[in-house]
């Protein structure tokens, strides 16, 4: 393995420290936009109607059949 001189160790580790550092601001962003709770709802607003369309149905169902049986 060739010797490297320490300017070229430094260059190397302030070169992977700036690509450390774009790597955690682009990890943030991901990270900021998934636990976005209001832009979560925004983007699937249709598919949680239906779920609660379909909870509310159950529920409903659950209660009737609790109310029939003597």
């Amino acid at each position: 393995m060739a010797q490297r001189t320490p300017a070229e160790i430094r260059s190397s580790i302030e070169s992977n420290r700036m690509e450390l550092a774009a790597s955690v601001e682009r990890l943030r962003g991901e990270v900021t936009r998934i636990t976005d709770w209001r832009g979560q709802v925004e983007r699937h607003r249709n598919e949680l109607m239906v779920g609660a369309a379909v909870v509310g149905l159950f529920v409903g169902r659950r209660l009737l059949r609790r109310r029939r049986r003597p």
